[in-house]
């Protein structure tokens, strides 16, 4: 359990909330590494901000992936909602999202630092849905919307996790979800080491 006095934990937000992105998840996080808070899964987010950062907190190690989804939702959803709250909460911080491109309409988008596309590779621009980069830097998807005017370090945009063509399919152990897990632990450890702090929370392990 995380004490007062610690650190906080390092958390990966990730703007899904859906059954086959949850297993996806769950296999990356653990090819990767990192904490996976499953019980962050549901359209929309079915905990509070409070109780996720309780799940957090009870992780095992950093960095933490959790799910956060507001099933799009043009309010201020439970999702969104959730995400405010466990941004601000001085346990916590996100050092970076993996904000997950869909089909949605009407919405402003979220520019990305970079993107990972459906072989896995990163790309400079946003992707769609299927994973295929365009002509952009502002991912569009139910959620992401929530992520402007949030200081996060790090947006990283994706394809609809798990599917994108059953090429992330979990039975097929989530490549391209993996894939982008370890880019953003290569920029937080790249980043880190710019900074001259000590990457050694973000190193992959195998």
């Amino acid at each position: 359990m995380h004490g007062s006095g610690s650190p906080p934990r390092r958390v990966i937000v990730v703007t899904d909330g859906d059954r086959v992105a949850a297993r996806a998840l769950a296999i990356a996080a653990k090819r990767t590494g990192c904490s996976f808070v499953s019980q962050s899964r549901g359209n929309p987010t079915r905990l509070s901000g409070v109780e996720l950062v309780r799940c957090i907190e009870a992780a095992p190690r950093d960095p933490v992936i959790l799910m956060l989804d507001d099933n799009g939702d043009p309010g201020e959803a439970a999702g969104e909602s959730a995400l405010r709250v466990v941004h601000a909460h001085p346990s916590v911080q996100i050092a970076a999202i993996l904000a997950v491109a869909s089909n949605t309409g009407s919405v402003r988008g979220t520019p990305v630092d970079f993107s990972v596309d459906r072989l896995g590779h990163r790309v400079e621009h946003a992707v769609d849905k299927d994973g295929r980069e365009i002509d952009s830097y502002l991912v569009a998807g139910d959620t992401v919307d929530a992520l402007r005017g949030l200081d996060v370090p790090l947006i990283v945009g994706i394809g609809d996790i798990g599917k994108m063509g059953g090429l992330d399919a979990p039975a097929r152990g989530a490549p391209v979800t993996t894939s982008a897990i370890e880019w953003v632990l290569m920029e937080l450890v790249w980043r880190a080491g710019q900074r001259h702090l000590e990457p050694a929370i973000f190193r992959p392990q195998r």
